[in-house]
């Protein structure tokens, strides 16, 4: 084999492998899109600036807690989240929301659960190089 045609094999060879890494284990989770009380949580969230102490998959402030997964979380809920946007706690101002602006953040809260998990759960390094994480609760 020449050398030439050497090096176009390797060429191919490095394609082929290259689309199979981008590919491979690439699969979106069923989600639906945000419902309008969904997106007006959102608008709230980031118009009182809540992620200044809360989280969302890890980023954002420290004083409360992360956020992702609170709607799931055990021994918490819709009302559990209610409860604390209503009232406040020692840390965390009680903003005099309406029931409505309550609704829309938990509703919020609800959708980001959907999204995915934090933090993820047994990472799984395959032998190419990707990251596949079992337990994880994508798309639930």
């Amino acid at each position: 084999m020449s050398k030439r045609g050497l090096f176009f094999c390797l060429c191919a060879v490095f394609a082929v492998y290259s689309v199979y890494v981008w590919t491979a284990g690439t699969d979106t989770p069923n989600i639906q899109p945000p419902s309008e009380q969904a997106k007006a949580g959102l608008a709230l969230f980031q118009e009182k600036n809540c992620i200044a102490c809360h989280q969302l998959y890890g980023l954002g402030g420290h004083m409360g807690p992360d956020l992702t997964n609170v709607a799931s979380a055990p021994d918490k809920g819709v009302d559990y989240l209610k409860t604390f946007i209503a009232n406040g706690t020692d840390k965390m101002p009680n903003f005099k929301f309406s029931e409505a602006e309550i609704d829309a953040l938990a509703q919020f809260l609800v959708f980001l659960d959907r999204t995915g998990t934090y933090p993820p759960a047994h990472p799984e390094i395959s032998w190419f190089g990707a990251v596949a994480y079992s337990g994880a609760n994508n798309g639930k």
